[in-house]
């Protein structure tokens, strides 16, 4: 059974930073990733970090702020948010098992984490 577990959300000021966490279970993926989802929003692609190559894609939002790691042993990925602003408040979710090349689409991953809250106060 596959499963993904997010963690390290929390509420923080404006300017500070935070460190989410996704911990993989029941299989290895070629790709994980991040999103979130405001408030009355669609979910929206925040980062993704190729397995075997470490390659990285980012959202425009977030360049040179957050920066997406993973752990192959332990099947983990983190996300490393800096500088943070009211307008990253959201729910964050971890998601692998992408299908196709569009890797900033949510319908083309299989697999989603519960989400984890990340709130930034101003």
């Amino acid at each position: 059974q596959v499963q993904l577990v997010e963690s390290g959300g929390g509420l923080v000021q404006a300017g500070g930073s935070l460190r989410l966490s996704c911990a993989g279970s029941g299989r290895s993926f070629s790709a994980m990733g991040w999103f979130r989802q405001a408030p009355g929003k669609e979910r929206e692609f925040v980062a993704t970090i190729s397995r075997n190559t470490g390659t990285t894609y980012y959202a425009d939002s977030v360049k040179g702020r957050f920066t997406i790691s993973r752990d192959n042993a332990k099947n983990t990925i983190y996300l490393q948010m800096n500088s943070l602003e009211p307008e990253d408040t959201a729910v964050y979710y971890c998601a692998a098992g992408l299908s196709g090349n569009s890797l900033n689409v949510p319908g083309n991953y299989a697999y989603w984490g519960q989400g984890t809250q990340v709130t930034v106060s101003s």
